[in-house]
């Protein structure tokens, strides 16, 4: 942990739980075509898939695809933000490593992610946000996590990925960025942490 110069974030399942967020705002796309409600798969594809990959999964079969995606392009997000939930001290922990560590947000969020940061006030913490919009292929390929350690000049050993999906290991493991599992005992990882003062905790022992 002394080599550790930059801490990374992923967005939903860690900085927030949004799983209702999300079943509320994609149910509010299928309803729009008359179509049922996610099943307990899809609900688990959208938390940790990209919007567009997202929207193409729970369509999947319709002849829908093409206007859910124009439709959501003028949705209203903001409803959705207030249902989401800010983890118990992360800001506590972002305003104590501000100052010796670069912090940054890897998501795959599209268009959402900086009205996110700017409702709950998370905005100034972060040096860089890489949303699926700012790379070639959204994770779990390892774009967004190489851009983040170019933009730092650091190499994957110095940094930390906190994530809470396969996804999010399935990214780490491809850039070679250690890995936090959080909330998420059963999943493969350098490190696991059930509170974001966990996270305090790795960091301090090294």
């Amino acid at each position: 942990m002394k080599n550790i110069r930059v801490l990374i974030f992923d967005c939903d399942g860690v900085m927030f739980d949004s799983r209702r967020s999300n079943i509320s705002y994609y149910n509010h796309l299928l309803e729009q075509f008359d179509l049922p409600a996610m099943t307990k798969g899809q609900v688990a594809y959208v938390h940790a898939h990209a919007a567009v990959d997202s929207i193409r999964h729970i369509f999947e079969g319709t002849a829908f695809f093409e206007k859910a995606i124009a439709f959501a392009k003028d949705v209203d997000y903001s409803p959705f933000i207030r249902e989401m939930i800010i983890e118990p001290g992360l800001i506590d922990l972002l305003g104590g490593l501000k100052p010796r560590l670069g912090l940054a947000v890897a998501t795959n969020r599209s268009t959402t992610i900086q009205n996110v940061l700017k409702t709950f006030g998370l905005g100034p913490y972060f040096d860089i946000v890489v949303s699926s919009l700012d790379v070639k292929k959204p994770k779990p390929d390892p774009e967004s996590l190489f851009k983040i350690l170019n933009f730092f000049g650091i190499t994957p050993l110095e940094a930390l990925y906190v994530g809470d999906s396969v996804v999010d290991y399935e990214t780490a493991h491809a850039a070679g960025v250690p890995f936090i599992a959080y909330k998420n005992p059963r999943l493969q990882a350098d490190h696991h942490a059930e509170q974001m003062m966990d996270i305090a905790a790795l960091l301090d022992a090294g």
